[in-house]
């Protein structure tokens, strides 16, 4: 098929699955397969996912009905029998002792929403079902992030000028840019990040985030072999160029990723196999 012919027949798929007659009724959202441009439920997701030992779900922050789909491929997975645990970009790692309070039923939720608070700022409201289900299901969490001093500094002074204290925070997590990364953080965030700013500081900023979520990842299922992780983040972690490198540049370990589908930006029109492996649908 020639390429204009592909194109269209993306784009009436993408008609049909984000805003047309919908293929079949479904409750709660289902999958986009981008490699194989076919669309599955929840269930079959999970099996798909049954052996890969991490699975990264993207996120537009603070959004409910993302984080509702989330919630629901969590679901999913713990219903096909997935021991797991749920990496969190929005909790430091050291913030790891009051996760493993609320888990366990020690934190009231006034209590564990200050520290939620105190990690991520005012989108409880979004994220409570998701901590809800965790404590209710006995599901370990993990705090993957590092201080937002650390990535803060380095946004705006670059990682050549954390401090030796502030690397031994860091145990792990290298900063070295390549042509290929510098390309990702172009095309994920613009040409100039957040802010404006140095780029190349912007960029290291965000490898330290990427590289810190991978090693903390890493070291969870280390130590718990016989777990699984899921980990929720912002599209710009979870996409191919950003976490799951970082993973594949330390660990042979298998990684899947699952993007929220944003129309005009990630629909099964735009998304590529280089971006992530299935799409979320009908997110609501």
């Amino acid at each position: 098929m020639d390429p204009f012919g592909r194109r269209t027949l993306r784009l009436l798929i993408a008609t049909v699955l984000l805003g047309g007659a919908p293929l079949f009724a479904a409750e709660g959202p289902a999958a986009y397969d981008v490699r194989h441009g076919s669309r599955i439920g929840l269930g079959e997701l999970a099996d798909r996912l049954r052996d890969t030992p991490i699975v990264l779900v993207g996120e537009l922050h603070g959004r409910p009905p993302i984080q509702r789909g989330q919630l629901h491929v969590l679901q999913a997975l713990h219903a096909s029998g997935k021991p797991l645990a749920v990496g969190l970009e929005m909790f430091r790692r050291d913030r790891q002792e009051a996760l493993d309070r609320w888990v366990a039923g020690d934190l009231p939720e006034r209590e564990f929403q200050a520290v939620f608070r105190d990690n991520w700022g005012d989108s409880w409201s979004a994220y409570r079902p998701i901590f809800l289900w965790a404590r209710e299901r006995r599901v370990p969490l993990v705090g993957l992030n590092v201080p937002r001093e650390i990535t803060r500094k380095v946004a705006q002074s670059g990682f050549a000028s954390l401090s030796e204290q502030e690397r031994g925070l860091l145990e792990g997590v290298t900063c070295e840019l390549d042509p290929a990364y510098l390309d990702y953080v172009r095309r994920a965030h613009g040409a100039h990040g957040h802010g404006g700013g140095d780029f190349l500081f912007f960029c290291e900023a965000q490898m330290v985030w990427d590289a810190a979520m991978a090693v903390h990842a890493l070291a969870h299922l280390e130590a718990h072999p016989e777990r699984s992780m899921v980990i929720l983040t912002g599209i710009a972690h979870a996409r191919k160029g950003a976490v799951p490198r970082q993973i594949a540049a330390r660990s042979r370990m298998a990684t899947a990723v699952i993007l929220p589908a944003v129309p005009g930006h990630l629909d099964p029109a735009t998304v590529q196999p280089e971006d992530g492996d299935f799409l979320l649908l009908d997110l609501k």
